[in-house]
């Protein structure tokens, strides 16, 4: 897959290990000439080094590592900083990726001479980034050193987190290193551990912007992904929670919340760790598939769940539709006016749909032995509707009341009240629609 990759400004803020001179066990050579040639060139390259003159410090340096290696390890510490600095400063391509190359080398030799990586593994990483991550070649090395560093220390800084996704990221688009699959689980792995400093009171909101970022430009997850990559792994292990979180969050996240596969995460995590929330998306599901039985049951749940009451009013609304949906009208209201009741903001979709289970009801409620009394529910649809400040609904309600001449001919009167009957039940006062 190719994918533009994406400059990423202050994607790192790490604090480097410190310089160090003064060290024990000083190797010097036990012939007196090298000695002294040794201890000219350590003095010299540590003075062009506090002068800030790392080109030129990278002469007596390299001396004393091809001559004296073992010398001490402040070679390793400081001839680090010395051939980094010497990077920035030469304006020669070749030269400034020769002296990148050493700062790595600097770091293999250090272990093979004083065996303590764990020490400085993660610089050795910030380093590789920073020097490799535009380099198709060697993008693959600089992971490997990142992967080294989450081995031995079991996690690693979040202010690196981000590097080490972007080494991912340009990898994979660059040399098609690994599956989809492999993306998803070192993205997850990363978020974990900065889940786990942000628990430790980390700000970690840069390296997870970064993180989010780059998943979303790599282009693996879409609803087809979710479905027919996740979603058969999580029916082969239905025990699988951490999955079934990835699914639900993912479906989220990308809109593909209709899919098989979302649902089947949404159940398991509902049964294993209920929630209001997780409740009700469950009777949503089930209501947009037809299993009314199912939805009530989950709404129901849901209800007693519910924090607030607002909750509640949103929950038992879902109820008055599904009721509404199985021509249940008179528990379809009963459900609206609860819903109003916890939550007055529902007050409005409550009396609309009222409204509109009124104007549904001609022939549940058409007697046939008064044209009036049959038209009177018109009358309390246009009641509710005016209640819900539908001035449309209002108006296609008054256009069914019975007309003056009906009216008149059935011994009414204007004004008059009646009880339209049925199960809506409601008195009201006659009016005409002329």
């Amino acid at each position: 897959m190719k994918i533009k990759i994406a400059i990423l400004v202050g994607l790192l803020s790490f604090a480097m290990t410190g310089l160090t001179q003064a060290q024990d066990n000083w190797k010097w050579p036990s012939d007196p000439q090298l000695e002294a040639r040794a201890r000219e060139y350590n003095a010299s390259y540590n003075d062009y080094q506090k002068a800030e003159e790392f080109v030129s410090s990278t002469k007596p340096l390299s001396w004393l590592l091809g001559n004296t290696p073992d010398l001490n390890e402040a070679l390793y510490i400081n001839g680090v900083v010395v051939y980094a600095g010497a990077a920035e400063q030469t304006a020669d391509e070749d030269q400034k990726k020769v002296y990148q190359d050493s700062v790595i080398t600097l770091y293999d030799k250090r272990e093979e001479l004083f065996d303590n990586e764990e020490k400085w593994i993660e610089n050795k990483a910030y380093y590789a980034y920073k020097f490799y991550r535009g380099d198709k070649d060697k993008i693959a090395e600089a992971v490997a050193i990142f992967d080294r560093a989450l081995e031995i220390h079991g996690t690693i800084t979040p202010n690196l987190v981000g590097a080490y996704f972007d080494l991912i990221y340009r990898n994979y688009a660059y040399n098609d290193a690994y599956t989809p699959d492999e993306v998803l689980s070192k993205y997850e792995q990363l978020s974990g551990i900065l889940a786990e400093a942000e628990g430790e009171g980390t700000d970690i909101s840069s390296p997870k912007g970064t993180l989010d970022q780059l998943l979303v430009a790599m282009e693996i997850i879409d609803c087809d992904f979710i479905e027919n990559s996740m979603g058969p792994k999580l029916k082969e292990d239905p025990d699988n929670i951490k999955l079934a979180q990835e699914i639900f969050q993912y479906s989220l996240q990308y809109k593909c919340t209709s899919s098989p596969a979302f649902l089947t995460a949404l159940e398991i995590i509902d049964d294993n760790d209920p929630t209001f929330s997780t409740s009700q998306a469950r009777g949503k599901r089930y209501l947009q598939n037809e299993e009314y039985d199912k939805a009530e049951e989950m709404f129901e749940k849901a209800i007693t769940l519910a924090k607030t009451d607002e909750q509640k009013g949103e929950v038992h609304f879902d109820l008055a539709r599904l009721h509404s949906s199985q021509g249940r009208k008179s528990q379809a209201r009963d459900s609206a006016l609860e819903a109003a009741n916890f939550d007055d903001s529902r007050s409005n979709d409550a009396y609309n749909l009222i409204g509109n289970l009124y104007m549904q009801s001609t022939n549940d409620c058409r007697g046939g032995q008064s044209r009036v009394k049959d038209y009177s529910i018109f009358i309390a649809a246009h009641n509710a509707f005016a209640k819900a400040g539908n001035n449309k609904g209002m108006g296609q309600a008054k256009a069914r009341f019975p007309s003056k001449e009906e009216i008149f001919t059935e011994g009414f009167k204007v004004g008059e009240t009646i009880n339209t009957g049925c199960w809506i039940g409601q008195t009201v006062t006659l009016a005409t629609r002329d």
